[in-house]
């Protein structure tokens, strides 16, 4: 059996590398945040440079936690921007990979099959991992850093701890050497699927290593983690047996359309209603351009931090497959008014638009009780066919609803960014 070897490579501080890319400054000397600091100094920095976390500015911080002392500066998201490179760095990995081989992880992380490439390009793993390094530090500005291993869990932890620690940015791992320097480790969150709620269960349990979990009592495991004990063990084991084309192969037995939104202030009940209303309009249009139906929409509301509340959520089941905006937007109002505090401000909406069929509409059905009328189901379907056309041909702003004016309304901010941040080149 031919020994697998992957690659999974991450590009180092991705949106902040960029941004000193774009500049002209080293990625790794430069201090400089990624941060809208039109939203405050309270606002989320998407990245910070390599320098910056060494001189202990934490990713993901606010600006005003940054020190006074430090000199930086501050790069707008260019979300747009960031795909563009990203994008160029797939492009140079097809320059020596099939698509087939490659596996998106996210913007700046994918996992790459070399096996059956180390013959061709006489290459050992590390040896391959390393050129291609310096060919996206070479061709794209940016240095990254890579695991190496026999199957994509060991080469996720090979770039997750072992590699920080590596002069060259690369980590490599099989089963042994995982067991021989990792199953010490701590803490357990450093590990790939095991959060803060697994650790403190383990830690519970006495476990507080993978070694421990890995000649832990079974049964107990089982007991106490129902399915994802098997997870737990193998990974404790360094095993994983699914490959990248179990992953490519893989069908969902479910799917659904989300959207969700933090508000860059506190809402009203009122007006917290339109974004619902604006949430559901543009999941309705989404629906109608994949030629998808939905019977089942849930929504979740985050309150202000002010109140400490639990989230609200529900779900409402409708008596028709429909990706009618006037339908969806109704049900979603009806279960907004159940659902919701009044009195409480509004930070977060989530919708989601669950139990997706392909139906033709021809045979979508409709509940003979329901004052519906299907003639206007498909003069509501044309017309948002009409405005997916307008907005392609002319861009998101060319048509717009009376409710994208109303006051706390966000779709016309929203038209310009990408993953709720600006998408300026």
């Amino acid at each position: 059996m031919i020994k697998k070897a992957y690659l999974c490579i991450d590009l180092k501080s991705f949106y902040a590398s960029v941004e000193c890319v774009e500049r002209g400054l080293d990625p790794m000397k430069a201090n400089l945040v990624v941060a809208d600091s039109e939203r405050t100094d309270k606002t989320i920095c998407l990245a910070v440079s390599v320098n910056m976390k060494k001189l202990g500015v934490r990713n993901r911080c606010r600006l005003f936690e940054i020190p006074k002392s430090i000199d930086y500066i501050i790069a707008t998201p260019r979300m747009q921007k960031y795909i563009d490179y990203s994008c160029a760095v797939y492009d140079l990995y097809l320059d020596y990979f099939s698509k087939d081989d490659i596996y998106v992880y996210s913007i700046d992380e994918c996992f790459i099959d070399i096996t059956s490439y180390l013959n061709i390009y006489r290459k050992t793993p590390k040896e391959m991992a390393r050129f291609l390094l310096e060919e996206i530090n070479r061709r794209i500005g940016i240095r990254a850093s890579c695991g190496v291993g026999t199957n994509l869990y060991l080469t996720k932890i090979a770039l997750d701890i072992t590699a920080k620690k590596a002069g060259d940015f690369i980590g490599e791992l099989d089963e042994e050497s995982f067991k021989e320097t990792l199953w010490n480790h701590q803490p357990l969150t450093d590990f790939w699927r095991i959060g803060s709620a697994t650790q403190r269960t383990l830690n519970e349990m006495g476990i507080y290593t993978m070694g421990q979990i890995a000649w832990a009592n079974q049964d107990r495991l089982y007991e106490t983690f129902g399915i994802d004990a098997e997870l737990l063990i193998d990974h404790a084991w360094g095993i994983e047996p699914v490959t990248l084309a179990d992953i490519r192969e893989y069908k969902p037995k479910s799917n659904s359309f989300s959207q969700g939104q933090v508000l860059a202030r506190d809402y009203s009940y009122q007006q917290a209603e339109v974004i619902v209303k604006e949430m559901m309009d543009l999941l309705a249009l989404q629906l109608v351009e994949k030629q998808l139906y939905t019977s089942n929409i849930s929504l979740m509301i985050g309150y202000s931090n002010r109140y400490n509340l639990p989230y609200s959520s529900g779900s409402i089941t409708l008596d028709m497959d429909t990706n009618s905006d006037t339908v969806l937007i109704e049900n979603v109002v009806k279960l907004y008014r159940r659902l919701v505090r009044k009195a409480a401000m509004i930070r977060r909406v989530s919708i989601s638009c669950n139990k997706l069929t392909s139906t033709p509409v021809d045979y979508v059905q409709v509940n003979l009780f329901d004052e519906v009328d299907t003639k206007d189901l498909e003069k509501d379907n044309a017309a948002q066919k009409a405005i997916i056309e307008i907005k392609k041909r002319f861009g998101k702003d060319a048509i717009l609803k009376g409710m994208n004016f109303e006051e706390g309304a966000t779709t016309r901010e929203r038209n310009h960014q990408i993953g709720g941040h600006k998408s300026g080149k």
